[in-house]
């Protein structure tokens, strides 16, 4: 009995086949097409996420604020997380003035980055073709659209793995431990965009180095090494930074419980998130997102990728990955341990396995966007199997699986746009004949059915996606799609609704350090849009920090530097401030907002 390889040579960056000259303008227009998805009428989303706007603003008012992430520009309180993303939304911010369009377009220009970046790891592999194909995936994703239109940290993260990504690829072609240093910087910058994250990618990097550079397993372990003392480096150059700061003249880290960078990796944004319990936050938030919320991940299990909250935001071709790799790996299995077709299909598929396994089990604070960092494997795996089975056509197996790869995209796609009946109803029913059609033709040997396959494959997604650009976003849990049923957090200028433009003129009339101070950091990102001013957030994101202490907030008032305090919108933190404030100060209403006037 027989059994078929695909063992035809990949095509590489520097030998690309004959014929293919078009594909240089094919990028071009690629990474053009995706500026434009990514930028248009960006602004229609205002300032996003709020809290991270004002941080923004923040980082452009004052270094040290940049520095350390800081919520307000005089320093109270950073938010919940590493600074990275906002050094680059800070400096565009002071480069070209404080607007909607400087804290939006940074993730925009991240992510038409990052597609180059993925075209170009994986054409080092499998050829122009198949990298244009996983760019194009990636850029209509609609997780992707939604995160590289909007002010997260997960943007900078995923161009950062995928950077990290390409280095791998250029590290397993000659065994080079210098590009595989390259590959754990990046790494490490990415665990200063959003900590612990960043590092479910390791396995997949450590396992295709381990399985296929060529050179002797000792240089592979010890340049293994080399790369994760580049990531501790790249990453602990600012932990240290942090610890060795005084205290007294930083702000205070955001969701620790010990003013700590590295307790915050370790507890809030680390295990606590994948343990979920009490872990981080500030005085003991509780970390639990698997109760069905459709913000919230929904309930945890093997199917929860494909479920609810997170189904449309990943899963449009993951069947269709999964599909590819488990072909893919049967069809390279004979060949030598070096072969780097091979070497790709694990690093992707334990990029996609190891990401989703997490987010899918994961007990902790877990939001469906998390999953753009799924995003990158997806559109890479379908891209080198789906090109590498079509150059092994000529066997009825290949064809069989390359049917499979299309129908897989092709009905996924359409169980998921039932799940949104009323929009483009005709859409699901286009996307079912196309696959039907197509995957019979592939089996069949059609020749030239490729460029059939790749649209019908991706035409749900990409649907999904261009409707996810079309809609304004805002708040603190975006979702994907059209309007009717995208989701906006609910968290623009905080549980206070939007300042009036008496609180926003008394604000902007203010002299000290800040204009107001309020009990929560959601109102206080809309008192600090509103008014150009700084405000301190008491008690931070979870409302639970010690920042300001009553002391602390007693001598900043006395010192003059606090012009009001404005009431209401507390999350449960700091109410020993409240309660003093109202103790001592007498209350007055500003357009229907309770203030009180502290200089």
């Amino acid at each position: 009995m027989t059994t078929t390889t695909l063992t035809a040579p990949a095509p590489t960056a520097e030998s690309p086949p004959s014929g293919r000259n078009w594909t240089t303008p094919a990028l071009v227009v690629l990474l053009a097409g995706t500026a434009v998805l990514y930028l248009w009428n960006i602004t229609a989303s205002g300032w996003g996420n709020g809290y991270y706007a004002a941080a923004t603003q923040a980082g452009a008012q004052s270094w040290t604020a940049w520095l350390f992430g800081g919520l307000d520009a005089g320093g109270v309180i950073t938010v919940d997380k590493p600074p990275a993303a906002l050094w680059v939304s800070g400096l565009f911010a002071r480069v070209f003035g404080f607007s909607s369009w400087t804290v939006l377009a940074p993730q925009a220009i991240e992510g038409v980055l990052a597609v180059w970046l993925l075209h170009a790891a994986v054409k080092r592999t499998s050829g122009a073709v198949a990298g244009l194909i996983a760019g194009a995936a990636l850029a209509v994703t609609p997780v992707a659209v939604l995160m590289f239109r909007f002010n997260l940290p997960d943007a900078l993260l995923v161009l950062l793995v995928v950077a990290a990504a390409y280095c791998t690829v250029r590290a397993v072609e000659r065994g080079s431990g210098r590009w595989l240093a390259l590959a754990g910087v990046a790494i490490g910058f990415a665990f200063l965009a959003k900590m612990g994250q960043a590092l479910l990618v390791l396995p997949a990097f450590t396992a295709a180095y381990l399985l296929a550079a060529p050179t002797t397993l000792l240089k592979r372990f010890l340049h293994l090494l080399g790369a994760g003392l580049a990531a501790v480096v790249s990453a602990g150059w600012f932990i240290a930074l942090v610890e060795l700061w005084p205290r007294e003249s930083r702000p205070y880290i955001g969701g620790s419980d010990n003013d700590s960078l590295w307790e915050l990796a370790m507890g809030y944004n680390g295990l606590g998130r994948i343990f979920g319990g009490r872990g981080g936050g500030g005085g003991g938030v509780v970390l639990g997102g698997g109760n069905g919320n459709l913000g919230f991940g929904g309930e945890t299990g093997i199917g929860r990728l494909f479920g609810a909250s997170m189904g449309a935001e990943i899963s449009w071709l993951l069947p269709a990955a999964l599909v590819g790799l488990v072909a893919g790996l049967w069809f390279t299995r004979r060949l030598p341990r070096t072969d780097r077709t091979r070497a790709a299909l694990v690093l992707w598929g334990l990029w996609v396995l190891g990401n989703g396994i997490v987010f899918s089990f994961m007990s902790g604070i877990t939001h469906p966007y998390y999953t753009v960092a799924v995003a990158p494997g997806v559109a890479a795996l379908v891209a080198i199997a789906g090109r590498e089975l079509w150059r092994g056509r000529e066997h009825l197996p290949a064809r069989v699986a390359l049917a499979a790869v299309v129908a897989a995209a092709g009905f996924w796609g359409f169980a998921l746009l039932q799940r949104f009946g009323e929009w483009l109803p005709a859409l699901r029913w286009v996307v079912a004949a196309l696959t039907v059609l197509v995957a019979t033709a592939v089996v069949m040997g059609v020749r030239r059915v490729a460029v059939l396959a790749l649209a019908t494959s991706v035409l749900a997604t990409a649907a999904f996606g261009v409707a996810t650009a079309a809609t304004p976003h805002a708040g603190s849990i975006p979702m994907s799609g059209p309007p009717s049923y995208s989701g906006d957090g609910g968290v623009g200028g905080g549980p206070m609704g939007e300042p009036s433009a008496e609180l926003v003129d008394l604000l902007k009339a203010t002299t000290g350090t800040w204009a107001a101070a309020t009990m929560s950091a959601q109102g206080a990102a809309g008192l600090s849009l509103a008014s150009g001013k700084a405000v301190i957030g008491i008690g931070g994101w979870s409302g639970g920090d010690p920042a300001p202490t009553l002391d602390e907030f007693r001598q900043y008032v006395a010192d003059g530097r606090i012009g009001y305090f404005v009431a209401g919108g507390g999350m449960g933190g700091g109410d020993e401030i409240g309660e003093w404030v109202a103790a001592n100060y007498e209350a007055t209403t500003v357009g229907g907002s309770t203030v009180y006037e502290l200089g």
